[in-house]
C-alpha cells in the first residue's frame, strides 16, 4: 500500500531534469520537487491547473479534507471560464501572505506554467509541468511535476525542513483533490 506522500515523490530522472523556469532562479538555495500521475489527458487536466490559486479556484483538496475547511474557503469543483484566460504577465494573489503575489512568467498550454515572485530579498519560481504519463501508468495518463526554487534564502535548513513538510502536505492534497475533480 502506498501512502499519499509517496505518491508525490518524483523519480530521480525527474529531479535531475532541467525544467522550464529553472533559469528564473538560476542559483537556488532550496529546490523542492514533487510529482504525481493522474489518469487523465493533459488537455483535460490543463484547465484545472491554470485556474488554481487564491481568489481563483483555490487549492484543490480532497473532500475528506475539505469538510474541515469553512465552505467559503473551499476550492471549486467546476471549471470557470473566467479563470481560463491566464496569460504571461498576469499577477495572481498567493497564499504566502496578504500582499504576496505570483506573476505568470511562462505559459505553454497544455504543458507548462511557471510563476515567479520576490518575497523580500528571496526570489521564487514555481514550475508546473504536465507530460505524458510513465509507461507503467494507464495509457493517456499525465505526469504532473512541480518544482519550487528559492534563491537568497536566509535559513535554507528551515525552508528545506519546515517548508518542505508544508510543500509535501499541500502537494499530496493537490494530487488527491485533482484526481477527484478530473478523473470520472
Amino acid at each position: 500500500m502506498t501512502s499519499a506522500f509517496s505518491t508525490v515523490t518524483p523519480r530521480p530522472d525527474e529531479v535531475a531534469a532541467d525544467r522550464p523556469g529553472d533559469d528564473i532562479v538560476a542559483v537556488a538555495d532550496v529546490v523542492m520537487d514533487r510529482a504525481f500521475t493522474i489518469d487523465a489527458s493533459r488537455a483535460s487536466l490543463w484547465p484545472w491547473v491554470i485556474q488554481l490559486g487564491k481568489q481563483r479556484a483555490g487549492w484543490y483538496l480532497p473532500q475528506s479534507v475539505e469538510r474541515f475547511v469553512p465552505r467559503s474557503r473551499r476550492a471549486v469543483r467546476f471549471l470557470n471560464p473566467a479563470w481560463q484566460g491566464l496569460v504571461v504577465g498576469d499577477v495572481i494573489p498567493d497564499y504566502g501572505g496578504r500582499h504576496e503575489t505570483f506573476e505568470v512568467a511562462v505559459l505553454s498550454a497544455p504543458s507548462t506554467l511557471v510563476y515567479t515572485s520576490v518575497r523580500g530579498r528571496m526570489s521564487v519560481s514555481w514550475s508546473i509541468n504536465l507530460t505524458e504519463g510513465p509507461p507503467t501508468a494507464q495509457p493517456g495518463s499525465t505526469r504532473v511535476h512541480l518544482r519550487l526554487r528559492l534563491g537568497h534564502v536566509r535559513r535554507p535548513w528551515l525552508a528545506e525542513s519546515g517548508g518542505g513538510l508544508i510543500d509535501l502536505l499541500t502537494v499530496a492534497g493537490l494530487a488527491a483533490g485533482l484526481r477527484e475533480r478530473v478523473v470520472p
